[in-house]
C-alpha cells in the first residue's frame, strides 16, 4: 500500500510539474502623468486549465515589497505567451529598478526579472 501512495504521489507530481513555473518574458514600463508607473507584462506559463494557471505577477522592489498586483482571472490556455497590463503603481523615490515575478497556482512565484527605470 506504501508504493501505491507513492507511485500516486509521482504521478501527482509529474502532473503539477508540466506547465511549469511562469515566466516573465518581458516588461515595457512607461512613467504615467500621475507620477506613476505603467507595466505591460508578457508572461509564459502551460496554462492546463483552472487548477493549473498563471494566476497573478507582481512589481517588487529589490529587497521584496510588493508595489503593485496584477490578478490574472482566468487560464490562458491559447493565448502564449500573453501580455496584461498594470498602472496607477507608485515607485519609492530614488528606485531604480524593480523586479517582476509572475505566479501560478500550483508553483506559486516564478523566477524575477529585473527592470531598468528611467533612461
Amino acid at each position: 500500500m506504501r508504493s501505491l501512495g507513492f507511485g500516486l504521489a509521482l504521478l501527482l507530481a509529474a502532473h503539477a510539474a508540466k506547465a511549469g513555473e511562469p515566466v516573465v518574458e518581458g516588461v515595457e514600463a512607461r512613467p504615467e502623468a500621475a507620477g506613476t508607473w505603467r507595466f505591460d507584462v508578457t508572461v509564459r506559463h502551460g496554462d492546463e486549465g483552472w487548477d493549473h494557471y498563471a494566476d497573478k505577477w507582481v512589481v517588487l522592489t529589490p529587497d521584496g515589497q510588493v508595489l503593485g498586483e496584477r490578478v490574472l482571472l482566468h487560464p490562458h490556455e491559447d493565448e502564449q505567451p500573453f501580455t496584461r497590463s498594470l498602472g496607477g503603481v507608485a515607485i519609492p523615490p530614488g528606485t531604480d529598478e524593480v523586479l517582476v515575478q509572475a505566479e501560478d497556482s500550483v508553483h506559486g512565484p516564478g523566477p524575477t526579472l529585473a527592470v531598468r527605470l528611467g533612461p
